[in-house]
């Protein structure tokens, strides 16, 4: 995985979430708290999460193969998708789950010092962990909001472990106030509360990691900074003097396709035009490097068929053709 998959904030996720899990369940055995329970397997399902990313990671660096000519890259996408599946149910469900059976038979906390003094040691970890997903954030997100970096970005590692982060930092004080108002009011129900808030906000994260990495499993098109930089370098002005139509795919976070018809002099040689190509695609490469596999199609130019455009019918996905359409 590149630097750019945030390894470090990964591993530092998992090295807290592993220690956190072990303390809240010790804080379960002696307080019987549900709040520290569900807690507890949010953290497991967490520790589980990074090693599924760092897990697509690894896989995601094998060669290309005659079956997978385009490479593996996508299996970052298919293992940050399994997150949003894990966080769902074994977090938000089972946390659900055990909120619902904590308020039908409520019981005192016991030994209350176990979950608060645990809670408070995980929020110290959880905030070393979060802090340093932001500060790997910060180095690649540039100018875009933190909800726009977690929309946009092609490598699923880095707004994953951030939502799971502040899922984890929010589910912590959640879990506080619960514990804290059962203590208060020597009744059991509002851990129980506290612990179907925590299934709430799980569930909330994981719907919205599944829905991103839907996207980029379907296959998202290049960045717009991106898209520009590549219709600068395809047209040279000599041979190459336009763009008919563009096409962009991501293969992976750090791979991208880039397909397109240009136009060319139509009084220049084979040769020109073979030349002209391949001087395209360097100056595509130099421009934006993620663009591996690049292929581009030479053509005279045609106002009439530019004007009416491309006939969705003949690309990808297209509707069908009214009756008589060619």
């Amino acid at each position: 995985m590149s630097a750019s998959g945030g390894t470090k904030a990964i591993v530092a996720a998992l090295a807290a979430n592993l220690a956190i899990a072990v303390a809240k369940f010790v804080a379960f055995l002696f307080s019987g708290s549900s709040s520290m329970l569900a807690e507890s397997v949010h953290s497991l399902a967490d520790s589980g999460n990074q090693g599924l990313l760092l897990l697509g990671g690894k896989k995601a660096q094998r060669e290309a193969t005659p079956q997978h000519p385009f490479g593996y890259g996508r299996e970052r996408y298919i293992y940050a998708f399994l997150v949003s599946i894990v966080l769902f149910s074994v977090g938000g469900m089972f946390a659900i789950y055990e909120g619902y059976e904590k308020i039908k038979h409520p019981h005192p906390i016991e030994a209350w010092y176990w979950p608060v003094g645990v809670l408070i040691f995980a929020i110290i970890a959880e905030t070393f962990s979060f802090r340093t997903a932001i500060k790997e954030s910060n180095a690649i997100r540039g100018a875009l909001s933190w909800t726009q970096f977690v929309r946009r970005a092609k490598a699923p590692e880095l707004p994953v472990v951030l939502l799971e982060d502040l899922g984890a930092l929010v589910g912590l004080f959640l879990a506080l106030g619960g514990v804290g108002l059962a203590l208060g009011t020597g009744n059991g129900v509002w851990d129980g509360i506290g612990t179907l808030c925590i299934g709430v906000l799980l569930i909330v994260i994981a719907i919205v990691l599944a829905a991103e990495t839907k996207s980029l499993l379907l296959g998202e098109a290049a960045g717009v900074e991106d898209v520009e930089k590549i219709k600068e370098a395809l047209v040279d002005g000599q041979v190459v003097t336009g763009i008919i139509h563009m096409r962009t795919l991501h293969l992976g976070p750090e791979e991208l396709l880039v397909a397109a018809k240009v136009a060319v002099e139509h009084d220049g040689t084979a040769t020109e035009i073979a030349h002209a190509i391949n001087a395209a695609e360097d100056r595509i490469r130099a421009a934006v490097p993620i663009a591996r596999v690049i292929y581009l199609e030479p053509d005279i130019y045609d106002a009439a068929a530019a004007e009416a455009g491309v006939n969705p019918a003949k690309s990808p996905g297209g509707s069908p053709a009214p009756d008589g359409a060619h």
